[in-house]
């Protein structure tokens, strides 16, 4: 079962220059991602970048709940 931090560090890997925080119980996981990628994105789009980085991993988590910031949008108190 993955931990909080491996979720954290899966996001982080498959998105350059992000940054998440990541709670959950192993199963069910919710996330805050702030990456300058998502910039000029939909959030659908910001959500489908996170689960591509994700790829395979996804299949250890039963749910994932996202939040996805710019850092700008994250800086200005999102």
């Amino acid at each position: 079962m993955p931990t909080p931090d491996d979720v954290k560090c899966w996001i982080e890997a498959g998105l350059d220059g992000s940054s998440a925080e990541v709670v959950g119980d192993g199963r069910h996981f919710e996330a805050v991602v702030i990456c300058p990628e998502f910039a000029g994105k939909i959030m659908l789009e910001q959500h489908r970048m996170v689960y591509s980085g994700l790829g395979e991993k996804m299949e250890f988590i039963h749910a994932l709940s996202l939040r996805t910031y710019t850092p700008e949008q994250w800086a200005n108190g999102a």
